[in-house]
């Protein structure tokens, strides 16, 4: 794999030293930087960085060359890609721990009808919502829910994306759950950025189970998982732990249940009421408790001593015009937060992360620095990947985007809506759509 070299970067962020696998409160405020540095990657990792006085005593002795590509006769760096960031920043790509993208179609008409007044809650109740995405799935095939899917993957990575987490939950039957889960797994083996799959088929009662939720619970833990774990097509398990939705103790059940066949919880809970989401993600060593909107000081505490990590999702609030998770207060706790997209046809019709960035400044409080670190390394840790990725660190995976110059890294949040990537790098690759 040809090596590359990114020089001229007026400032390289989101570096990470110290092998930490997320920040959590006051760490949170401080994102590692070199001013005038270069990026120096091989085999598709990150083998090195410094300023730029450095190249040369270093070994990276191309720093005035002009060339697009050294050749192979130019030293011990062999074929080295030189890439002039031309004063723009260098940052980690954003993950996005938290996705719905896999689903077939649009859902605007909801859209009116919140306008109108109505309630996600009440949405749900009249047959809409999550059931109206499962009626449109069930007559979708697979390589047509692969084609829409896969446009959105290419959205996601235009906009700064290197990493993702996507989940079921659009089938609530075992055929339809299967059938997104395989299509999960053809974008993780075809797409450039990184791809980890969650089984979600407790995200609503499936239409055939009204008024026997019991019964539907049992369909997951008896039929559902067993042919997830059997193809080995999940990472994690998520309940959708709400009001009016699934109990804590049927969520605990269907965690059991997911652990039998070694996947790890990731929870949707304290959405739309204190409905012990928290705990029952604490209790079963959840690797995230995602959402948040309605959590209490109670559960601030009880995320104290565990390693579950609280991840708000700041497009769904401002979509659904409802209250922010206290992301604040959860950093000001000592606490890690993570920010993912809620990519989803109903309630977050996007999966713009420099957006959800903007928002938690603006709506959570967070500063600049925080709220990049959430939608970095706090965001892969979320997903199980900060290892690799999340930051810019020797040894990790080479996906980071090249800004146009910018005046610092405040106006990322800042300017809301103004595009600011210049130039896409997924394991040491340019992307070009």
């Amino acid at each position: 794999m040809t090596a590359l070299l990114v020089k001229n970067i007026s400032r390289l962020a989101g570096i990470e030293r110290h092998g930490r696998l997320r920040l959590a409160g006051r760490d949170m405020s401080v994102m590692g930087s070199i001013e005038d540095a270069f990026l120096y990657v091989e085999g598709g990792v990150i083998a090195g960085f410094g300023p730029m006085s450095d190249l040369v005593s270093r070994g990276y002795d191309l720093a005035s060359r002009d060339c697009s590509r050294v050749s192979p006769d130019n030293g011990r760096d062999g074929d080295v890609v030189v890439v002039d960031a031309g004063g723009g920043m260098v940052l980690p790509s954003f993950c996005d721990s938290h996705t719905h993208i896999v689903y077939a179609g649009s859902r605007e008409h909801e859209f009116v009808d919140k306008i109108r007044g109505l309630s996600y809650a009440e949405i749900a109740r009249r047959g809409g919502g999550i059931l109206n995405s499962a009626d449109r799935l069930h007559e979708m095939t697979e390589e047509e829910l692969y084609a829409q899917a896969m446009e959105r993957v290419r959205e996601i990575i235009s906009k700064g994306t290197g990493a993702v987490e996507i989940k079921s939950g659009y089938g609530l039957n075992t055929a339809d759950e299967l059938k997104m889960l395989r299509v999960i797994r053809r974008i993780r083996d075809t797409a450039p950025l990184r791809v980890v799959s969650t089984f979600l088929g407790a995200h609503a009662v499936g239409r055939e189970y009204a008024g026997r939720q019991s019964e539907y619970v049992d369909l997951v833990v008896n039929e559902m998982i067993p042919a997830v774990g059997r193809e080995r097509l999940a990472d994690y398990v998520d309940v959708f732990c709400d009001e009016g939705f699934f109990t804590p103790e049927e969520t605990a059940r269907i965690l059991e249940a997911g652990a039998r066949w070694g996947l790890r919880p990731k929870i949707h809970g304290q959405e739309l009421a204190d409905s012990g989401g928290v705990r029952v993600a604490v209790e079963h060593d959840a690797l995230s408790v995602d959402h948040l909107e309605s959590m209490t000081d109670a559960d601030i505490e009880l995320l104290g001593d565990s390693s579950t990590i609280p991840t708000a999702l700041p497009g769904t609030s401002f979509f659904l015009n409802m209250p922010f998770a206290p992301g604040r207060r959860i950093i000001d706790s000592g606490l890690p937060l993570a920010i993912a997209s809620d990519y989803n046809p109903g309630s977050t019709p996007s999966g713009d992360m420099k957006f959800a960035v903007s928002l938690a400044c603006i709506k959570m409080r967070l500063l600049p620095e925080e709220a990049l670190n959430a939608a970095t390394i706090n965001s892969a840790c979320a997903m199980g990947l900060s290892r690799d990725y999340g930051s810019i660190s020797v040894g990790k995976v080479a996906n980071f985007y090249i800004t146009r110059p910018i005046p610092s890294l405040d106006f990322i949040p800042y300017a809301y809506t103004t595009p600011v990537i210049s130039r896409i790098f997924l394991r040491g690759e340019e992307w070009n759509g």
